[in-house]
């Protein structure tokens, strides 16, 4: 059965079009241009519309791609052989395009299946993503990534899929360095896929700098903070019942408040990026005396947790 030739054409000023059809097209095919197909064309690759003198542009997307090695016939498969490619470009001072072509008049009468984000954009698939402030908890959103494909998913068919975005930044990693916003925003821009839903799961151990108000500030997604520090007393007395030996917890050291409640059920406290950010806060002659403050009151804290406990 005779195949309709598919062809795309990315801009009115393009001497060359892709063909789209399955397969590709054969030689002989007739273009609903009335263009003859001088060669065998695979999908997915370029067809002259023209013809191209050699040294002229092969122009696709409206800019020059390649030259012509020689003459190219309207209806040639133009392929990398037919064309002299530029150099590519050194990554350093890279031109910033200044072309802004004129709005597309709006398409009417098509539609898609697909829903509309609070943000306004669109997304065609339900799709949950976890991402993770720390590369400690790697394995831990692999393990429910895992967990959620096999237990979850089947009980709820509108849901397409569950990802883990993962990274490697460690707990202790130079956030305020002068590139450190680059991967932040990248991870950020990752989770604002429309296929999302405009909603992503964070998993954060809560001692790393990249806290997830850092990763996803205002702006980006509300943050509700389903960690619960009142749930620890009984995960540590569990782990306290198989264990003979002394069970610390760092999870959620803000303050000395939730320090003095986690000291109440468990051997140490771990204190890490509270501190440290309570010192990256304070003027730089003042560090000193905010770090003891800060641990003097954390040692306040403790010292009653311990009295509680008749310790």
């Amino acid at each position: 059965m005779p195949t309709n030739p598919l062809t795309i054409r990315m801009h009115e000023r393009d001497n060359v079009a892709i063909v789209a059809n399955d397969g590709g097209l054969a030689a002989g095919s007739v273009l609903p241009s009335g263009l003859v197909l001088r060669d065998r064309v695979p999908q997915g690759h370029k067809v002259a519309l023209a013809d191209i003198a050699a040294d002229a542009p092969v122009q696709r997307y409206g800019i020059p791609i390649g030259h012509a090695l020689k003459d190219i016939s309207a209806g040639s498969w133009v392929h990398e052989r037919l064309l002299k490619m530029p150099e590519a470009r050194g990554l350093e001072g890279l031109p910033i395009a200044t072309v802004k072509p004129p709005p597309l008049p709006p398409l009417e009468g098509y539609s898609f299946e697909g829903y509309r984000n609070a943000d306004g954009s669109v997304g065609t698939r339900n799709i949950l993503a976890i991402t993770q402030t720390v590369q400690c908890v790697a394995g831990v959103t692999e393990f429910a990534v895992q967990r959620i494909k096999a237990e979850l998913l089947p009980r709820f068919p509108n849901v397409d899929d569950v990802v883990a975005l993962q990274h490697g930044y460690g707990c202790g990693v130079a956030i305020e360095a002068p590139d450190a916003p680059v991967p932040i925003r990248t991870l950020r821009n990752i989770s604002l896929n429309p296929n999302f839903g405009g909603e992503v799961m964070v998993v954060s151990l809560g001692c790393e700098k990249l806290q997830p108000e850092r990763l996803l500030p205002p702006g980006s997604f509300a943050i509700v903070d389903e960690r619960n520090v009142a749930d620890v007393g009984d995960k540590v007395a569990a782990i306290k019942s198989a264990l003979s030996i002394p069970v610390g917890v760092g999870f959620g050291i803000r303050d000395a408040a939730t320090a003095q409640r986690i000291a109440r059920v468990a051997d140490a406290v771990v204190i890490g990026s509270a501190l440290v950010q309570a010192m990256l806060d304070a003027p730089a002659d003042a560090v000193p005396d905010t770090a003891g403050a800060w641990l003097h009151k954390i040692r306040t804290a403790l010292d009653e947790a311990q009295v509680n406990r008749g310790e």
